[in-house]
């Protein structure tokens, strides 16, 4: 499926945002413009069943894996993932050749607090907006009418479809290109034995001090700064 996507910048080098479950594009409306202004020509996708981009029978990480790749660029210099954009990203990562690449509390173990699985994100779809900022107390208000908005437009069905991967090891097992894992405190969906491992498989892996998962609207001064080197 071809992706609707959204641009920054004009510069040299490409960066590629993936965002994650429930958001689209907007999710990355204070980072794209910053990696704009640091001489980047950002793309921004919206998944397929999310924002603008088409809704589908089937929603699994293989059918998101393969929408970047029939919209992205292949060989940009930087791309990032966050949660379920983070999966995602690995499982395209071989094919879209990024030269480096960062994985932002990515969802490569699905199971979430009392055992639930991917699946009851599809409650969200109804959540009034106070029930929103109250799960997320260190967003801007732009980033929760966000939220409302996204919500509104998002096919609840991709989180059904996911439901499957409950409990799975999705942890890849090596780098494909160099490789940062940024995660939040504590991470829902990278403990710490977890981010162990990946170390040793060779992964740069960083945490942003008090952080939620969505990292980079609980603290975006932090996000930009764990990508100190990979940006």
């Amino acid at each position: 499926m071809q992706l609707n996507t959204h641009t920054w910048g004009e510069g040299d080098r490409t960066a590629l945002l993936i965002h994650g479950i429930m958001a689209d594009h907007r999710a990355w409306r204070t980072v794209g413009p910053a990696l704009a202004g640091k001489g980047y020509r950002v793309i921004a996708v919206d998944l397929r069943g999310h924002g603008l981009s088409g809704r589908a029978d089937s929603y699994t990480p293989e059918d998101f894996a393969d929408d970047l790749v029939e919209t992205l660029p292949a060989g940009a210099e930087l791309a990032v993932g966050h949660s379920l954009g983070g999966l995602v990203l690995s499982l395209a990562v071989d094919r879209l050749r990024p030269a480096r690449a960062v994985y932002s509390d990515p969802a490569w173990h699905l199971e979430l607090p009392g055992g639930a699985g991917p699946e009851v994100f599809a409650q969200f779809k109804s959540l009034p907006r106070q029930h929103i900022a109250g799960l997320n107390p260190r967003w801007d208000e732009a980033d929760v009418d966000i939220e409302v908005a996204t919500l509104a437009l998002w096919d609840e069905a991709s989180a059904l479809g996911l439901a499957g991967l409950r409990d799975r090891d999705l942890l890849p097992a090596k780098p494909v290109v160099p490789s940062l894992v940024q995660l939040a405190d504590p991470s829902m969906l990278i403990n710490e034995e977890r981010a162990e491992l990946l170390r040793g498989r060779g992964f740069d892996v960083r945490t942003v001090k008090g952080a939620g998962h969505t990292i980079q609207r609980d603290d975006f001064d932090g996000f930009m700064s764990s990508l100190d080197g990979w940006i």
